[in-house]
């Protein structure tokens, strides 16, 4: 008896865990080139956390270069712990960079978006896809030697698909392709292609409310 109520009482007096939140993607996601703490996931975490959300640090599946299949396959390797109050998606640039036909795209993301919601415990509203922001407009873009005009159309039909499919799955579609395009080289780091924690900042104005929404089961 004595042993069944301490129990109880460490049991009580444990800190709930804040709900966990998991972000899958690639450059754009991991912020390659900023420091940890300054790639947009974590910035929204703590904006989320400054406004009285709990949320906890994002679990970031990403990686520089990675396409639809690559996500796929390193989250086929990946132990996960679903189910988790927060998944966030976005992915795509790369496919769009090599040359890959968005119809393939169409494909693999839809794949991705049902898994990104069986992680999240099988709620769609608790998934928010982000769009592929534009690379074209970058310094490293207008070096790049590519009709700029043709990359924008092409990252258009990326998105369309992608939010396409997300509504077609009540998924919150988050927009950051526009702001991409108003950055300018002030906001993005060395490389002249990867946004600076200043872009990153910038992005929440898109993704906060549809995260806000996705938390609060709306």
């Amino acid at each position: 008896m004595w042993l069944d109520l301490a129990a109880a009482i460490v049991l009580a007096s444990s800190p709930i865990p804040p709900p966990r939140f998991l972000a899958l993607g690639d450059s754009y996601t991991i912020g390659e080139g900023v420091p940890e703490n300054d790639n947009w996931p974590r910035q929204l975490a703590a904006a989320l956390r400054q406004h009285g959300i709990a949320i906890a640090e994002p679990e970031i599946v990403a990686r520089t270069g990675w396409t639809t299949d690559e996500l796929s396959a390193a989250m086929d390797a990946q132990e996960f712990q679903p189910p988790y109050a927060l998944v966030t998606l976005l992915i795509g640039v790369n496919n769009q960079y090599r040359g890959r036909d968005v119809e393939d795209y169409r494909v693999e993301f839809r794949a991705l978006l049902e898994r990104a919601i069986a992680l999240a415990g099988g709620d769609a509203r608790r998934v928010v896809v982000v769009s592929i922001p534009d690379w074209g407009v970058t310094r490293f873009g207008k070096q790049s030697g590519r009709d700029l005009a043709q990359v924008a159309r092409e990252i258009n039909a990326f998105n369309a698909a992608a939010a396409e499919i997300s509504r077609s799955r009540r998924v919150a579609f988050a927009d950051v392709t526009a702001i991409s395009r108003e950055g300018g080289d002030g906001m993005l780091i060395a490389d002249g292609l990867h946004p600076s924690a200043a872009m990153y900042r910038r992005w929440l104005d898109a993704i906060s409310p549809q995260v806000r929404s996705a938390l609060s089961g709306n």
